[in-house]
C-alpha cells in the first residue's frame, strides 16, 4: 500500500527540525552566550565561550526568524537521537534512498566540524539523494548513485567568517586514515581528498571573476577550493536537508529547482564526458517533472534568473532543454510561457499519415514527427466548420474537408507546435478562434 505524501512530508518535516536542533545544540554548548554584530548593515549572530584570559568566539549566522527562535530556545533543547534514528529508519522504509556507510560518515564528520554551520553548501549527487524525502517523491534510482562528495562555499563568505573549522585533512582522518590530499603539479594547493577505497570529496568555490583553473582559498574551512563558473547560482539561497544516514545528518544544499537549472547549464559544458552529461540530463529530467507540479512558482522565478543572466546563460540553457524528454521538456516549456522554436533544429514534419475522425473529441487527428518522435495533431470541429467549408457536413464530410486542405491545415499545426506558447505535451490542437491568427502568421511568411 503507498505511503501517502501528507505522511511523507510529515515525517521528513519532523525529522529536519529535530536535526537542526541538534545539531544547534551540538555546535553551542550551554555554557555561553550568544553575541550579535552589525556589518554593512547587516546582524550577524556569534557564540562566546570563556577561554583562558580572552573569549572564543563561534560563527552562528546572519540573522533571520529562524535563527532567533532557535537562539531562544538552545537551553530548551533535548538529546533524541533515538527518535531521529526511528524517524530515518521509518523514511528509508517509505523507501527513500539511505546514503552509503563511508559517504554518510564523511558528511557527518564535516558537518560536526562545522562546514555546514560556516555555510557551506553540499553539492553534486550526494545531494541530489536529499530531494526524494525533501519533495516526498521517488526518483530515478541511477540518477543517485555516486562515490564523490563535493562541497562549496563562497569565497567572499569565507574570508571574513571569524571562525575556522579543523583542517579538513584531520576532519577526514577521523573517519578513514587512508585519505591523503589530491596535489595538483608544482602546486602546494589541495582542493580534493581521496580515500583508498576510492572516495573523494572536493571543494568548491564560485568563479565570478575572470576565468581560471588557479585554486582559491577558504580559509573557513582551512583548504582550497576548485572555482568553477555558475557555481553562484547554485548555491545562492540553500536550504537545510537531511541525509538520511544514522539518527540523520543536517546539512545545506541548492535549493532543487536551481539544481535542476543548473544541472541543464553544465550538461552542455562537458567536453567528451558523456556519462557525466546524460546523469546530468537525467537528474535535471527527474525533478522537473516534480517541480512543475510541487515548485512551479519557484521553478519559474529560477529560469527566469538564469535566463536573464545573458546570452551564454540562454544558449546553454535552450541547448540542455533540448536533450530533454519531449514531454517534461513540453512541460517545462508550458510552464515557463515559452515556445518550441527556441530550441535549436527543430521542427515538425508530416509524411501524408492517414487521417481519423475523433468521435469522442470531436475533432480530425493527424501524426506529425518532431526530432523522432512522433505529435498529435488535431483540428477541432469547429474549425473545419468554421474555416473549411464542413459547416452542416456530417462526420464523414468534415473528413474529406480535411483531406482537401491538408497542407494548409498541417502548415498551421507547425506553426503552432513551434512558434506558439506550448499547451499540452507533444500534441497541437488548432481551434477555430487559432485559425485567422495561423493564416495571418502564414501569409507574412509566404509573402
Amino acid at each position: 500500500m503507498a505511503v501517502p505524501s501528507l505522511v511523507m512530508q510529515t515525517t521528513y518535516a519532523e525529522l529536519l527540525e529535530r536535526s537542526a536542533a541538534a545539531a544547534f545544540s551540538e555546535a553551542f554548548p550551554e555554557a555561553g552566550v550568544f553575541t550579535s554584530k552589525t556589518i554593512k548593515g547587516r546582524r550577524y549572530w556569534y557564540f562566546q565561550v570563556p577561554a583562558g584570559k580572552g573569549r572564543a568566539q563561534r560563527y552562528v549566522g546572519p540573522e533571520t526568524s529562524e535563527l532567533l527562535e532557535r537562539i531562544k530556545t538552545h537551553k530548551q533543547a533535548r538529546d533524541d537521537e533515538r527518535e531521529r534514528r526511528a524517524l530515518v529508519s521509518t523514511l528509508i522504509r517509505f523507501g527513500f534512498p539511505r546514503s552509503i556507510p563511508e559517504i554518510g560518515n564523511v558528511v557527518a564528520a564535516l558537518a560536526k566540524a562545522g562546514i555546514f554551520r560556516l555555510r557551506g553548501v553540499l553539492v553534486g549527487t550526494v545531494a541530489y539523494q536529499t530531494y526524494p524525502a525533501l519533495l516526498a517523491t521517488k526518483l530515478p534510482s541511477q540518477t543517485l548513485q555516486t562515490g564523490d562528495v563535493d562541497i562549496a562555499q563562497y569565497g567572499n563568505v569565507s574570508v571574513p567568517i571569524d571562525d575556522r573549522t579543523p583542517p579538513v585533512i584531520d576532519v577526514l582522518r577521523e573517519v578513514d586514515q587512508t585519505f591523503h590530499p589530491v596535489s595538483r603539479l608544482k602546486s602546494a594547493l589541495v582542493a580534493s581528498y581521496a580515500a583508498k577505497g576510492g572516495l573523494r570529496v572536493d571543494f568548491l568555490t564560485p568563479n565570478e571573476g575572470a576565468d581560471t583553473d588557479e585554486l582559491q582559498p577558504l580559509p573557513a574551512f582551512r583548504t582550497d577550493a576548485q572555482p568553477l563558473r555558475f557555481l553562484d547560482f547554485l548555491i545562492r539561497e540553500p536550504e537545510p536537508a537531511v541525509i538520511l544516514h544514522d539518527a540523520g545528518v543536517y546539512v545545506h544544499v541548492p535549493s532543487p529547482e536551481r539544481f535542476a537549472v543548473h544541472k541543464l547549464i553544465i550538461s552542455q559544458l562537458r567536453r567528451e564526458r558523456a556519462a557525466k552529461r546524460e546523469k546530468d540530463i537525467h537528474q535535471a529530467e527527474g525533478l522537473l517533472e516534480v517541480l512543475v507540479q510541487k515548485r512551479p512558482w519557484e521553478l519559474r522565478q529560477v529560469w527566469e534568473e538564469a535566463y536573464e543572466r545573458g546570452e551564454r546563460w540562454r544558449e546553454l540553457l535552450i541547448r540542455g532543454l533540448a536533450h530533454l524528454e519531449s514531454q517534461i521538456r513540453d512541460r517545462l516549456l508550458k510552464h515557463v510561457r515559452a515556445s518550441r522554436a527556441m530550441l535549436p533544429g527543430i521542427d515538425l514534419t508530416f509524411n501524408n499519415p492517414p487521417a481519423n475522425y475523433d468521435f469522442g473529441r470531436d475533432v480530425v487527428t493527424f501524426v506529425g514527427h518532431s526530432v523522432g518522435e512522433p505529435v498529435q495533431g488535431a483540428i477541432s470541429r469547429e474549425a473545419l466548420d468554421d474555416h473549411f467549408g464542413a459547416d452542416g457536413l456530417g462526420n464523414e464530410g468534415r473528413l474529406e474537408k480535411f483531406l482537401e486542405n491538408r497542407s494548409t491545415i498541417e502548415a498551421m499545426a507547425r506553426a503552432k507546435y513551434l512558434s506558439w506558447p506550448v499547451e499540452e505535451s507533444g500534441a497541437v490542437l488548432i481551434k477555430t478562434s487559432d485559425v485567422p491568427k495561423l493564416r495571418d502568421e502564414l501569409r507574412a511568411v509566404n509573402g
